[in-house]
């Protein structure tokens, strides 16, 4: 009996003491209460004491979060649509005004820090051209609605770190004007390139040909004035050769006639034996006997 008194009483300890106590994470922030009004915060990481029954805790994420947000279709100031896509990283910063804020509920705060991110957002949009909010004041855009999310989301504190747009698109039926508009410029540059390109090879072409032609010309009257300068060399020398020794010059033309004629075995000649063509077979000095 008494044994079991010991255990009863040793379990009732550990339960008190249990929930005597709480443990902070350093990833946490925890809100203290007592009988429902807020007593203190906690946000250094360690093991804490509370009255059983008397305090409860609330524990909160300390780290910085991200809330991505739903496309949204935002005007511009040519009053046209914009499908834009961002998300907004923050943190608590106040856990006391985070609950009284959001009554306790994590998703009411996130969902009025994602109202106030969306109103700061459509009104920067509206005051700039689809072509700034595409590829123009971008960074600007953000810059100024993280300031102005973050002075406004203080009430609620909340701290706002950056505000970023992922992807900003116009509606299909915009896009595909919008694209089919591009194709019609492209093709007409394209086609603007392509004539300019045709007109400058005609004029390199001909301006081309009109070389060859200059050069070939050219060539072809250098190759004849060699040509002549040769023939008239080789003249000289055959003139020279000859008036050195006719009978010489005469005898040699004779043996290359002869080498010519002859030069297949299957040649054939029909010729009488006194003719002019054998003169030098008969006598080396071509007198005829």
């Amino acid at each position: 009996m008494n044994n079991r008194n010991l255990v009863t009483g040793l379990l009732a300890f550990i339960l008190i003491a249990i929930s005597s106590t709480f443990i902070v994470d350093e990833r946490e922030v925890v809100i203290k209460f007592r009988l429902g009004e807020i007593v203190s915060t906690y946000d250094e990481p360690g093991l804490y004491f509370m009255i059983p029954f008397l305090n409860n805790v609330k524990k909160y994420d300390s780290r910085l979060l991200t809330m991505d947000s739903k496309p949204e279709q935002f005007l511009t100031s040519e009053k046209k649509n914009v499908i834009v896509d961002s998300f907004v990283k923050w943190k608590i910063s106040d856990p006391r005004n985070f609950y009284r804020s959001s009554k306790g509920d994590e998703r009411i705060g996130v969902n009025r820090l994602s109202q106030i991110v969306n109103d700061l957002t459509k009104s920067e949009f509206s005051k700039r051209t689809v072509n700034d909010v595409v590829s123009g004041d971008r960074v600007e855009i953000m810059a100024k609605v993280t300031e102005e999310a973050n002075q406004l989301s203080q009430t609620l504190g909340i701290t706002v770190v950056d505000v970023r747009l992922k992807k900003v698109d116009l509606p299909d039926e915009v896009s595909n004007s919008v694209y089919a508009r591009m194709v019609k410029e492209r093709a007409t540059v394209a086609k603007s390139f392509r004539s300019k390109g045709k007109e400058e090879a005609k004029g390199i072409t001909a301006l081309a040909e009109r070389e060859s032609e200059t050069i070939i010309a050219e060539a072809y009257k250098e190759s004849q004035e060699i040509k002549g300068q040769g023939d008239a060399q080789s003249t000289q020398i055959y003139a020279n050769a000859f008036s050195a020794s006719p009978e010489f010059y005469s005898f040699y033309r004779s043996l290359e006639a002869y080498k010519s004629t002859f030069d297949d075995k299957s040649n054939m000649i029909l010729l009488k034996p006194d003719s002019d063509f054998f003169k030098y077979f008969n006598d080396t000095s071509g007198v005829k006997k």
